[in-house]
């Protein structure tokens, strides 16, 4: 018979172990509350990378320095943002006025059960499910009414306030990122610093060029999408185009969802119409995937289809849409990170001497 043992716990060990599970539950719990600004600084750092070979740039041509570097990158975003803004936001203007005058010819034919979406009505009887609605709960219920102005008024002023402090942490990041990523690598062993540095400017690369290219090619979409809807007559195209622009920078679901509002929007208008637009976004999918993506992302991000899907779903149901957006450079980072580790530990190769000379 096997003699019983017995594990002894210090009291010291046992409040170490209180501790740390203490610390850990505060640091989670603070993270948690904190969330919001947290996507402020990830959305600033995302900015900061894109915006950091512009400023570099700038340095070596201009021969100035960092500040002056800094300050010339953001006038000239400034500049292109005026100027997209004069050439689209009057149309995009004139665009939802439109719909907004349309939109009671819409409800009318709904309600009648004519047009093209009084389907809805004649089959699935939507208007009666809706007054059903509005008499059991009232408008407030149907709608969500309750609150409605103090609500939007809080959006706007935080829409503000993150706009403000996302651009002066940006501007902070590309202003003293060298400095503090030099505090990181001062902090290990100095015959490990070369080795992290490498890792370091690795993880850069696959970063800042997933950043920039997911950039790149969310641009290419909506304004590809933009000139066939306006080539078709198709309403709404600019507004259609901005949002295929902002969906499609949300890995693998956006541009799909992207498309079907398109293809929804160009069937309402015509039937042709529809058809070239399910074509395109179909052929154009194909092509951004398969010939897009390589070339822009090169080299700087391998990750396999199935490491990028499991990433995404992580990241969208841990923190959204911004989740989805990071989930992929946070894959690509770690993926550098285990790349370098099982370098580290495999053996070197032992070394053959050198045959003797002939003679």
């Amino acid at each position: 018979m096997t003699p019983e043992r017995v594990v002894d716990l210090r009291s010291r060990t046992i409040l170490r172990l209180l501790l740390i599970v203490l610390v850990v539950a505060v640091t989670l719990e603070v993270l948690w509350l904190a969330r919001h600004i947290l996507a402020w600084v990830v959305l600033a750092l995302f900015l900061a990378l894109a915006l950091d070979p512009l400023v570099r740039w700038i340095e070596r041509r201009g021969r100035v320095g960092r500040g002056p570097a800094i300050a010339i990158a953001y006038l000239i975003v400034l500049v292109v943002i005026a100027a997209v803004g004069a050439t689209f936001v009057p149309k995009l203007i004139d665009e939802v006025n439109g719909f907004v005058q349309a939109l009671p010819n819409y409800v009318h034919d709904l309600t009648h059960g004519r047009g093209r979406l009084g389907f809805l009505e004649r089959k699935y009887h939507v208007v009666e499910k809706v007054r059903e609605q509005v008499k059991a709960g009232g408008a407030k219920k149907v709608l969500g009414l309750s609150g409605a102005a103090v609500s939007v008024t809080k959006s706007i002023i935080t829409i503000i306030a993150a706009t403000v402090t996302i651009v002066f942490l940006t501007f902070f990041m590309l202003l003293e990122g060298r400095s503090w990523v030099e505090r990181v690598y001062s902090l290990f062993p100095e015959q490990s610093q070369a080795r992290w540095r490498r890792v370091g400017n690795d993880i850069y690369k696959t970063v800042g060029g997933y950043v920039t290219g997911n950039i790149l090619i969310s641009l290419i979409a909506g304004g590809s999408i933009t000139v066939v809807l306006l080539v078709m007559g198709v309403p709404y195209a600019v507004a259609l185009g901005l949002l295929v622009a902002f969906l499609d920078l949300i890995p693998l679901a956006g541009a799909t969802v992207a498309g079907v509002v398109v293809a929804i929007v160009a069937f309402l208008h015509s039937v042709p119409a529809g058809i070239v637009a399910v074509l395109f976004v179909i052929v154009y999918q194909q092509l951004e995937n398969h010939f897009l993506q390589p070339v822009i992302y090169g080299r700087t991000v391998q990750l396999s289809p199935l490491v990028v899907l499991i990433s995404v779903l992580i990241g969208a149901e841990l923190a959204g849409i911004l989740g989805a957006l990071a989930a992929i450079p946070v894959a690509g980072t770690l993926q550098v990170i285990v790349r370098d580790q099982l370098a580290a530990r495999r053996p070197l190769a032992p070394v053959e001497p050198l045959p003797p000379p002939p003679g």
